[in-house]
């Protein structure tokens, strides 16, 4: 299902104003066929934590293949205004609008892929005003299901095996939100979302339960439970705490003893408030004692990685999340902070000009090249570290050494003949799409074996170990004298 089958409407404009502003500069300036180079990426792990869960990519895919502007966009941008009142874009700029055809060269991490920061997920070749104006919806897209799909991800891996249901559109951030939280949140392990839309488009698995208006609106627990129990006799889920948490319980035993000889199957009964340790261990002993030792116990209520993982330190006997607001939201981290940076440029001699852009935080200095991550394995396949390099320059003979680039006492060697794997893969060559998206279990099923041959001391939640992940020896060289060469030319920086 493609992004332009829920929005009917052209997306070419799904940017910002700058964009369109830079690419009209660039065009008077004869700039705009210039080929450049651009890199998405992001600077910290969200969450304070020790990895990071490429997703979003099917959705880029989506709208670049898409990319042109129609009449109506164009009878839009003529429309706006400059300060004297006169035509923000001249009318042959806009000619060239309508006749631009995408042509870049996109190469990204696929979706499900973990990742750390500084490596570009995204990797963007071609005429100077095309890849400009397509750092926006990148960004948008990529920044918030890679955001997702982590939390999903850390929240699954608190479960320890326990099916996580995402419960969160009633709070995600409006219509948009909701849909690519429910697919970023299925890919980093959720079992199943509550929405149904998300369901229709995406394939994902529905679940849900009922509310508590459902047994308010009967004269007792016990009839809405039956009532609810005979339209959906072998999927019901009862929420018990409307009233008092474990007489709900014995009720929703009642009901299911009643209605045993119908065939009926008392699936799971839901807890949303009060102390879940205690009540799940209680409602577990009820029902055992009943014969239903079957049913699912479900939790809710505002729960994340960390609530979950001391539930079950204290013994709670909740073997079903329903997880809403904190996943669907990433409640405490709600931007993941990805950046779009040019690297290069072709001069008029056909060589790249490397660029960067300076700052006085080390952090936000970027990497000037043509960048790949190649990750170095060990003999059973497992990630051992990365190395960001410039693959337009040959590599040092011999073994490797990568660098931390906030902190250059950090090194590590790595062997040449190491297997590795190069983690950006062509997506579009000249505007063409070449690759063939995986479906939603395929990159699941990818994060979660990824995930699991991480180092327990990086998928831990409180102060993660570091993954060695960091520069080429020499690609920080250059990138460490051009800074210097820079500031000698442009300014002074004092202590």
């Amino acid at each position: 299902m493609k992004l332009q089958d829920i929005y009917a409407t052209s997306l070419s404009l799904l940017t910002d104003l700058y964009q369109l502003t830079m690419a009209y500069g660039y065009w008077r300036e004869g700039m705009a066929e210039q080929e450049a180079v651009f890199h998405l990426y992001f600077r910290k792990n969200p969450f304070q934590g020790g990895y990071t869960v490429a997703a979003g990519l099917e959705h880029v895919i989506d709208y670049l293949e898409e990319l042109r502007f129609r009449e109506e966009d164009l009878a839009y941008l003529g429309s706006l205004k400059d300060a004297n009142n006169g035509p923000l874009f001249e009318k042959a700029f806009l000619d060239y609008l309508r006749e631009m055809e995408f042509s870049c060269t996109v190469d990204a991490i696929p979706e499900g892929t973990v990742v750390f920061p500084n490596e570009p997920l995204v990797r963007v070749t071609g005429p100077l005003l095309q890849a400009q104006l397509i750092e926006t919806p990148l960004l948008t897209i990529l920044n918030f299901q890679t955001l997702i799909a982590t939390k999903a991800a850390r929240i699954t891996d608190a479960a320890k095996g326990d099916a996580v249901v995402e419960f969160g559109m009633r709070r995600a951030q409006g219509i948009d939100g909701s849909l690519a939280a429910a697919r970023a949140a299925f890919i980093g392990g959720a079992s199943g979302t509550s929405n149904l839309l998300a369901g229709k488009l995406y394939d994902i698995p529905v679940k849900g339960t009922h509310a508590h208006s459902w047994v308010q609106a009967f004269a007792t627990e016990e009839e809405a439970f039956r009532a609810y129990g005979e339209a959906f006799p072998v999927d019901s889920v009862f929420l018990v705490d409307t009233y008092n948490t474990l007489q709900g319980v014995q009720h929703a035993i009642n009901t299911a003893i009643k209605l045993k000889e119908t065939g009926f199957k008392l699936n799971g009964i839901r807890l949303d408030s009060g102390d879940l340790t205690y009540l799940s261990v209680e409602a577990r002993k009820l029902l055992d004692a009943a014969g239903f030792t079957y049913t699912n116990i479900v939790a809710s209520n505002d729960l994340d990685e960390h609530l979950i993982t001391s539930l079950k330190q204290e013994g709670a006997k909740i073997n079903v999340w329903g997880v809403g607001t904190k996943m669907v939201t990433a409640f405490d981290q709600p931007a993941l902070g990805g950046v779009y940076k040019l690297a290069a440029l072709r001069n008029a001699a056909g060589n790249w000009d490397y660029k960067i852009k300076l700052s006085e935080q080390l952090a936000k200095t970027s990497t000037p090249g043509i960048l790949q991550v190649r990750r170095f394995l060990s003999e059973n396949g497992t990630a051992v570290a990365d190395m960001i390099f410039n693959e337009a320059e040959p590599l040092p003979t011999g073994d490797f050494e990568i660098v931390d680039p906030l902190d250059i006492t950090r090194r590590k060697k790595l062997a040449a003949q190491m297997p590795y794997s190069d983690l950006l893969v062509p997506v579009f060559k000249a505007g063409k799409l070449v690759y063939t998206s995986p479906d939603l279990i395929s990159i699941k099923k990818k994060v979660k074996e990824e995930i699991s041959q991480l180092h327990e001391s990086i998928r831990r939640f409180v102060n993660p170990h570091t993954y060695p992940a960091g520069l080429e020896q020499s690609l920080l060289q250059y990138k460490t004298d051009l800074v210097l060469k820079l500031r000698q030319q442009k300014t002074t920086f004092e202590f």
